[in-house]
């Protein structure tokens, strides 16, 4: 799973917030009410305020935050993609859309309404993003970080995107088919959803527990898909580092003894999470192209119309968002900077799990901060 390290991020034992927008509207027309969880660091900073979404299999409280270098005299307000487990996902709210239409920009349109109805935000100097957080970051510049609403101010300054890109490519959609698949196609996943959708007609007898269960927020699946879920963590782990990360035995850096013993953590992040949110977690990113809110589909001129400053920082070695997508993308940018992360730890080097590249990062954001 992408989610390395809280990397200066509120730590493993940090709270968080929520806030509810009623009769919020999906992309797909879908209407209901949701929740926003969020967490906010240095909210007295006049600095002004920068949001980082989180990314695939990321918690708001290992989000890589920057808030110890580059970040730290800014208002950081750390928010949960729509799906995720925190807010609103199909495993806490049973009325959440299950037909994985949840898109990203169902998420830029609540964390926006989080942003200035309930924090009474103005504008933001910046998003931060890493994986699907980039790509949100991207969304959020085409969307409040453009020309394309001529009589209103741009909201956004500046996007970060790491390890992301403005459309998901081919080969990026077919790497997830294969987790995803593995998920699905397992035995206990299939019982499971069997189990789930007659969940109201076969645990009548338990309807006091399940109340209580909602009411703290989750709707636990007694039966989860063990097997589906580990089968997802294995055949994701290969595609997290590098080629060469494995060729020189970098899994010893972080403290395993052996290749099997590296493999154990995604399988176990995996087996912590519900299927149904990361089949939807999933579905959105693939499904990810800021053409579709700008450009008549063209995500090229989605990109043209940006013009907040954008700085672009993909990792040399990533597998599935390659360095090269977004070495396309900066030039039809009008402020984009490419900064590619010179390391081999590939796609989790923009999460923060090795800290020479966080080092690096952190000072090519402190750097792009700084810039009129």
């Amino acid at each position: 799973m992408p989610s390395a390290n809280n990397g200066g991020g509120g730590g493993p034992g940090s709270s968080y917030e929520t806030f509810e927008i009623p009769d919020f509207t999906f992309a797909s027309g879908a209407k209901q009410s949701v929740k926003i969880a969020y967490h906010s660091i240095n909210p007295t900073s006049t600095k002004g305020t920068v949001l980082i979404p989180t990314c695939f299999g990321g918690r708001i409280n290992t989000t890589l935050t920057f808030t110890t270098g580059a970040l730290r005299e800014y208002h950081v307000v750390v928010v949960a993609m729509l799906g995720n487990g925190e807010s609103s996902s199909p495993s806490n709210d049973e009325t959440f859309p299950r037909d994985y239409s949840l898109r990203y920009q169902d998420n830029i349109n609540a964390q926006y309404i989080l942003l200035t109805r309930h924090l009474g935000v103005q504008s933001l100097e910046a998003v931060v993003g890493f994986s699907m957080g980039g790509q949100q970051a991207y969304y959020w510049a085409v969307m409040h970080g453009s020309d394309n609403k001529p009589n209103s101010p741009p909201f956004l300054k500046r996007a970060i995107v790491i390890c992301g890109s403005a459309k998901t490519s081919g080969h990026n959609y077919a790497f997830l088919e294969g987790p995803t698949s593995a998920l699905v196609a397992s035995h206990d996943y299939v019982q499971g959803r069997l189990n789930r959708s007659n969940n109201n007609d076969n645990n009548k007898n338990n309807n006091n527990q399940q109340q209580q269960q909602q009411k703290n927020g989750l709707v636990v699946d007694h039966n989860p898909p063990k097997e589906g879920l580990r089968a997802f963590g294995r055949a994701y782990a290969a595609w997290l580092t590098s080629a060469e990360w494995f060729r020189q035995e970098l899994w010893r850096e972080v403290g395993a003894n052996s290749l099997h013993d590296w493999l154990y953590p995604p399988v176990a992040s995996a087996e912590s999470w519900d299927p149904e949110d990361l089949i939807t977690l999933a579905r959105m990113w693939q499904a990810g192209d800021v053409g579709d809110v700008f450009g008549g589909g063209d995500y090229k001129k989605a990109l043209a119309s940006i013009s907040a400053k954008v700085l672009l920082m993909p990792c040399t070695t990533d597998q599935y968002f390659v360095a090269e997508d977004c070495a396309n993308e900066v030039k039809f940018l009008q402020k984009g900077k490419y900064e590619p992360i010179p390391s081999v730890w590939g796609h989790i080097a923009g999460g923060g799990a090795n800290p020479k590249d966080t080092e690096w990062m952190d000072g090519k954001i402190a750097e792009f901060m700084k810039e009129d």
